[in-house]
C-alpha cells in the first residue's frame, strides 16, 4: 500500500517521535508523501500566510500544501496513492481550520476512489461540554464548514463520521480509535504531550479560552498575537484597561476572572503600540463561557471606544465578501444584535435548542 500523511508538528506519539518518521520506517506499506495544512507542516507559518508545496527536509519527501495555491488534494497529489492517513490535533473549537482540511481530503478521496485512514485523538476541551450557537450554512467558509456549535465536544475522528454521512460522501472511511480516552477527560487527563499544534495555540489553557478568543479576530481589537499570551489577553490602544476589567468582573461570569493588563504586539494588529485591555483568567474549565465571555467582551470595548471600534473588513479566511466576524460566529444575527446595544447574555438563552438538536445529530457518530 503507498500512502499519503496529513500531519502537522503535533502528529506525534509519546515519545514525541513524528508520524511522519514512524510511518517511513514501518514496513509492509510506503509512506509517499505529504501533505501540510493551514500554518504548514512545521507550523512555522502564522495565520493567514500562504504555504507554497515544498520537500520535507527529515524524509526527503514531497510535502503538497493545502493552505496555499489549494485547499483541496489535487488529483495529480493523489496519483500512486492507495490512502491518505490524516493526523491532526484538532482543538475543539468551529473555527480550527484542521477539521476542514479533514473534510476537503474526505471529499478528494470520495471523487478518486481513495481510502482514508483518521488517527483519532482527544479533543483537549473534553467531550461532554457543547456551547453556542449552531452555523448558519449560508455563513460556511473555511473557519465553518459544517453546522456545528463553537464548542462541539467531538474527537476529530467523530467528527470524520459526521461529515462522511451528514455530506453523503461516498469514501472508505477507518478511524483508528483511541484507548483510553473517555469523554469527561481534559487534555491534562490523557498524560499525553502537549506539542502546540498552531503557532498562536502554546497550551492548553490557549486552547480552553479559543472558543471565545478567535472571535476578537473579526474586529479591530488584538487578540494577543505577537505577545506570549495568544487570546488571553485582549485590548487595544483606546481601551482603558481598568474600567474594562471593571465592567468585565461586573457580570459575574462563572468560571473566569479579568485582569487589567498593558501589552506592546510585536506582529499584527497594533505592533509596536502600547494596548490597554484585560488578561482572561480561567479559574473553573468546567462553568466558563468562552464564547458568551467574548462576546461581552466585544460588546464592552465597541462601548468604550465607540469612535475607535471597528469590525475587521473581508477578505478572511479566502471569504470575499461576508465580514470576518459574522463567518466566525455563523450568523450575522450577534453582529447585529450587537451593533444595536442588545448584551450577548440576552442573546445567548436562544441557542438551547439549536445545541439540543445537535447533541441528538452528534449522538450516532460518538465513539467513545
Amino acid at each position: 500500500m503507498r500512502f499519503a500523511l496529513v500531519a502537522n508538528p503535533a502528529s506525534v506519539n509519546a515519545d514525541f517521535v513524528h508520524a511522519s518518521v514512524a510511518l517511513q520506517s514501518t514496513r509492509g506499506f510506503k509512506l509517499t508523501a505529504l501533505f501540510g495544512p493551514e500554518h504548514g507542516i512545521w507550523a512555522n507559518a502564522q495565520d493567514l500566510v500562504e504555504v507554497d508545496d515544498s520537500r520535507d527536509p527529515r524524509t526527503g519527501l514531497p510535502v503538497h500544501s493545502l493552505y496555499g495555491r489549494t485547499r483541496v488534494p489535487t488529483s495529480s497529489a493523489l496519483a500512486g496513492i492507495d490512502a491518505v492517513v490524516v493526523d491532526l490535533q484538532d482543538v475543539g473549537s468551529r473555527y480550527y481550520t484542521y477539521v476542514y482540511t479533514m473534510l476537503y481530503v474526505l471529499e478528494a478521496c470520495a471523487r478518486e476512489g481513495r481510502k482514508v485512514y483518521v488517527l483519532d485523538r482527544p479533543n483537549p476541551l473534553g467531550g461532554e461540554a457543547v456551547e453556542g450557537n449552531v452555523l448558519d450554512p449560508a455563513y460556511a467558509s473555511f473557519v465553518g464548514l459544517h453546522p456545528l456549535p463553537v464548542r462541539h465536544g467531538l474527537t476529530i475522528g467523530e467528527l470524520a463520521r459526521l461529515f462522511k454521512e451528514e455530506r453523503s460522501l461516498n469514501v472508505d472511511l477507518e478511524v483508528v480509535r483511541m484507548r483510553g480516552w473517555k469523554r469527561k477527560m481534559a487534555f491534562g487527563d490523557t498524560g499525553l504531550p502537549w506539542v502546540q499544534p498552531s503557532p498562536n495555540m502554546p497550551t492548553v489553557d490557549t486552547a480552553f479560552v479559543y472558543p471565545g478568543g478567535c472571535l476578537i479576530e473579526g474586529t479591530n481589537l488584538s487578540e494577543g498575537r505577537g505577545t506570549t499570551r495568544p487570546f488571553e489577553v485582549v485590548g487595544a490602544p483606546w481601551i482603558d484597561a481598568w474600567a474594562m476589567c471593571a465592567t468585565m468582573e461586573k457580570e459575574r461570569l462563572p468560571g473566569v476572572r479579568f485582569r487589567p493588563v498593558f501589552f506592546e504586539p510585536v506582529a499584527q494588529k497594533h505592533a509596536g503600540l502600547l494596548c490597554g485591555g484585560v488578561q482572561v483568567h480561567v479559574t473553573d474549565r468546567r462553568t466558563f463561557p468562552a464564547y458568551l465571555t467574548y462576546l461581552l467582551l466585544i460588546f464592552h470595548a465597541r462601548a468604550q471606544g465607540r469612535a475607535r471600534f471597528a469590525w475587521r473588513d473581508p477578505p478572511y479566511e479566502y471569504e470575499f465578501l461576508k465580514r470576518p466576524i459574522d463567518i466566525l460566529c455563523g450568523t450575522d444575527r450577534i453582529r447585529v444584535a450587537l451593533e444595536a446595544g442588545v448584551s450577548p447574555k440576552k442573546v445567548a438563552p436562544g441557542w438551547a435548542k439549536e445545541l439540543a438538536a445537535f447533541k441528538k445529530r452528534r449522538a450516532r457518530f460518538l465513539l467513545y
